[in-house]
């Protein structure tokens, strides 16, 4: 059985966890599968927003605890190369071109919780949970911090991390890691509605630029912000969607791009 799932629909990649017997636990050969995963569908031009969700009732419950049990008998080199193959991964759908959905159905947990917080949008539904459980192992919540710190901030960021607490509904989207609360059974039609409005209503280069600003800016001193965000206002103006884009609201004429 494939552990990851890739299909197109309507302009939407979707790409679906498929180890639901594990609980869609992340293990080397997961997130190799997610790296492909993700590669194809931003590369795929008939693709203009993905949709990152899973089969069973858990979304992903983090690391698989076998797979760590074996990694304990790895080098410090083998380790770090292990590390950098999940933090690749993360870094990838952080930075990608194309808007990210998650669609959380079940709980997402430690290494899934953080997958789900580097998605550029997160739909739940209330019986979800979230949390960042790696402190009650023993274990650390390294790369995924580095995000979320972004995400929430630090106070909220060090009461999930140092805690380990999980958070479901209201509180969830009060912590800021979720976006939309959903009844289960209205999920898929919800994300299904929401991606297309993106589709439909959005310039996909509009939506890469902002997405690649949002990253670039936050490690700027405020001049060197400010000199990029001039510099990539200046080059917007200039391009096809651009030009596009205005040509139809001045004509006020219906656009899908």
């Amino acid at each position: 059985m494939e552990m990851v799932l890739f299909e197109v629909k309507e302009r939407i990649g979707y790409i679906t966890l498929n180890r639901p017997d594990k609980r869609n636990a992340l293990s080397h050969e997961l997130v190799a599968a997610l790296k492909s995963a993700f590669k194809l569908a931003e590369n795929d031009s008939s693709v203009k927003v993905i949709v990152l969700q899973a089969n069973g009732e858990v979304f992903c419950a983090g690391a698989d605890l076998a797979y760590l049990q074996q990694l304990q008998k790895f080098s410090l080199e083998e380790n770090l190369a292990d590390s950098n193959h999940l933090k690749e991964l993360l870094l990838n759908i952080y930075q990608l071109k194309k808007v990210v959905i998650a669609k959380v159905q079940g709980h997402a947990l430690a290494g899934g919780c953080g997958l789900a917080s580097v998605c550029d949008f997160v739909f739940t539904v209330p019986e979800a949970k979230f949390g960042y459980t790696e402190v009650k192992i023993g274990f650390i919540p390294a790369m995924v911090l580095v995000f979320l710190i972004r995400k929430i901030g630090e106070k909220r960021a060090k009461h999930l991390l140092l805690s380990g607490e999980l958070v479901q509904g209201d509180e969830a989207m009060n912590f800021g890691l979720i976006n939309y609360l959903v009844k289960k059974n209205n999920l898929n039609n919800t994300v299904t509605e929401f991606a297309q409005k993106l589709i439909k209503n959005n310039s996909a280069q509009s939506m890469a630029l902002t997405k690649q600003m949002i990253d670039q800016v936050q490690s700027m001193t405020l001049t060197d912000a400010l000199d990029y965000a001039a510099k990539m206002n200046a080059e917007a103006r200039a391009s096809d969607d651009c030009k596009k884009g205005i040509n139809a609201f001045l004509k006020k004429q219906d656009l899908t791009w």
